[in-house]
């Protein structure tokens, strides 16, 4: 086998174990694995927006799991049993340490079949990380009980902050948030809803996340000036009234239409 040859396997190796090889060549250093770890009970942010869509005792699949950050927080306030899929080796490791069953790869029909299936599927940004996102959602269909829903969080590329960097002529990717390196898709309300309805879903509901954490809000003025409480409280109002501007993610509960 060539030099090149080898090169080009070892790249199709990184991709297959690891979404975040997508990153190479966009930052100085890949990003770090980690980065999204931690627990977050803002009611505010991602993980108890999923979490109180979840019902109590649910049998849920966390589809491109992490850390199982978020899955705590669904087990935790839902009281229901976490399974996690994740194909990044260290992730998985971190994982796996909060005691939930973790399975290292992608979601498949052969680990569906393994599995059994489930009264909710989460993909809390997931989507926007891989290339065929219908598939994975087509599968997840597969994967749910009668009455069963999927959870869905992707960010906003609508966002104040994307915007505006587009009007002065830049599209930076980041190490996370918005405008991760990593991402390969990208979704407005709009987007994510007909994407749905065109696969057989229903959306329930969609809801919206303030994001105070990104990094916009710690640099850029006037955000850097308002204290943390502040800050939430002016996002809020500001999602509230205008959240295709200033939700940092969506989040979409759906079911798959009843045919026959």
């Amino acid at each position: 086998m060539s030099d090149s040859e080898s090169a080009s396997q070892m790249n199709k190796t990184s991709i297959l174990d690891s979404p975040d090889f997508s990153a190479a060549g966009f930052l100085e250093t890949m990003p770090d694995a980690a980065r999204y770890d931690g627990l977050n009970y803002d009611p505010d942010e991602v993980a108890m927006r999923i979490a109180r869509l979840v019902p109590p005792g649910a049998r849920v699949l966390d589809v491109g799991c992490g850390t199982a950050s978020l899955g705590q927080v669904v087990r935790e306030i839902s009281m229901g049993h976490v399974v996690g899929i994740e194909p990044d080796a260290s992730r998985v490791s971190i994982a796996r340490r909060t005691g939930i069953e973790v399975h290292q790869g992608y979601l498949t029909d052969e680990l569906v079949a393994a599995l059994g299936t489930f009264d909710v599927v989460i993909f809390a940004d997931v989507l926007e990380h891989i290339p065929d996102p219908h598939r994975a959602v087509l599968t997840a269909r597969k994967a749910l009980k009668t009455g069963g829903k999927i959870l869905i969080s992707v960010p906003n590329v609508a966002h104040w902050s994307v915007r505006l960097s587009l009007l002065q002529g830049r599209f930076e990717y980041a190490p996370y948030g918005i405008m991760d390196a990593t991402h390969l898709r990208w979704f407005t309300r709009a987007t994510i809803v007909s994407f749905l309805n065109r696969l057989g879903f229903a959306v329930i509901s969609v809801r919206f996340t303030i994001g105070a954490g990104l990094p916009v809000y710690s640099t850029q003025m006037p955000w850097r000036w308002l204290r943390w409480h502040h800050k939430r409280t002016v996002l809020r109002n500001m999602v509230r009234c205008f959240p295709s501007l200033f939700a940092c993610q969506l989040v979409v509960e759906a079911r798959p239409c009843i045919t026959g």
